[in-house]
């Protein structure tokens, strides 16, 4: 289910806004200041994410999204606090804040996106997702393992063959972004027919466990792989790495580690963005990000769009941007809404 539209009437008392969604890929919100524009994207994280009070809290009348499906959801203010209600074939039905945080995924990253709350303490967040990333890491290589388990399922020998050359593939690709895994002795992968002849069981077996191996661990492999890219396309005299310690580095041309904390405030705001986009963001989810071109130089702003929208056709995202920035969307106002002011 994808938002097509989602409209916020009462704004402040003073706006009428509409938006139309892109079902999958970008989408594009500018007006000049005070129009509303972070406040609208701050209300799609709160109602997705079943935080009632705090969207009471902002001055508007109603909301209204609808849905890829013919569904509509419909949050408005009545004498009780806050109703909010799923609209389905001319049935409504109450939400609870648990119903809302199941319906649609979202991530929402904020303008005031370098630090994070840590059980009450402001922390460098770059410093937190790096080391997020190398726990991430570190728990994979941890299963790398393969525990070799019977496979009941019936393959002939081409189907064996075929679908082997298909996961070496994927394992040659989980390889690249460092993660060795672990064969069993005695089996060559991928098998050839000769090598089935006296040991068919065992191939099939293998596969089985190699299948799973691969479904635990290719998600993070490409992401890892699309962060690593991205960044060291930004970067100029540098290269973000994965040192034998499963840590994030930054090497300078000389091989000298430079500090998390030494990298530019553009740099910084990179790692931030692609990192919460492609390690916090689940598959066929909503991601929204305020202001992505702080900090960032022209030249960056222009090409950060077409990152994103390239990531959020790979996992099926819909990815809303709110942006003061002509160059952040660049060549991409057939994707943008303009917010305008006042009432309908």
């Amino acid at each position: 289910m994808k938002i097509k539209t989602i409209s916020v009437y009462g704004l402040f008392g003073r706006h009428d806004h509409t938006v139309n969604v892109f079902e999958e890929g970008l989408t594009y919100l500018h007006a000049p200041n005070g129009y509303g524009k972070s406040t609208l994207v701050r209300m799609i994280s709160l109602l997705f994410s079943g935080r009632r009070e705090e969207l009471m809290c902002i001055p508007f009348e109603r909301m209204d999204i609808s849905f890829s499906d013919g569904s509509n959801l419909i949050a408005e203010r009545s004498e009780n606090g806050m109703l909010i209600q799923m609209q389905r074939n001319e049935l409504e039905t109450e939400l609870t804040d648990e119903d809302l945080r199941t319906l649609v995924g979202v991530t929402y990253i904020p303008p005031e996106r370098m630090f994070v709350n840590i059980d009450g303490r402001m922390e460098s967040a770059v410093e937190t997702y790096a080391h997020r990333l190398s726990g991430k890491l570190r728990d994979a290589k941890d299963g790398h393992a393969v525990m070799v388990t019977a496979c009941e399922e019936d393959m002939n020998d081409d189907e064996i063959v075929f679908r082997s050359k298909d996961l070496n593939a994927k394992l040659n690709f989980i390889r690249d972004a460092g993660f060795e895994m672990d064969m069993p002795s005695g089996l060559r992968f991928p098998p050839t027919r000769y090598d089935l002849m006296g040991s068919r069981k065992e191939y099939t077996d293998l596969l089985q466990s190699i299948t799973g191996f691969v479904e635990r661990n290719y998600h993070l492999s490409e992401s890892v792989i699309v962060f690593k890219d991205i960044m060291n396309k930004f970067l100029s005299d540098k290269d973000m790495a994965v040192d034998d310690n499963d840590s994030i580095a930054f090497l300078l041309e000389n091989g000298t580690n430079l500090p998390l904390s030494s990298l530019s405030s553009g740099e910084k705001q990179i790692f931030v963005i692609f990192y919460r986009l492609l390690f916090e963001t689940l598959p066929s989810s909503l991601v929204i990000i305020d202001e992505p071109e702080i900090s960032l130089h022209v030249s960056w702003q222009q090409r950060i769009g077409p990152m994103i929208r390239d990531i959020a056709r790979l996992r099926g995202l819909q990815a809303i941007i709110s942006t003061h920035s002509p160059q952040i969307i660049h060549d991409d106002w057939d994707l943008t809404n303009e917010l305008r002011a006042g009432r309908a």
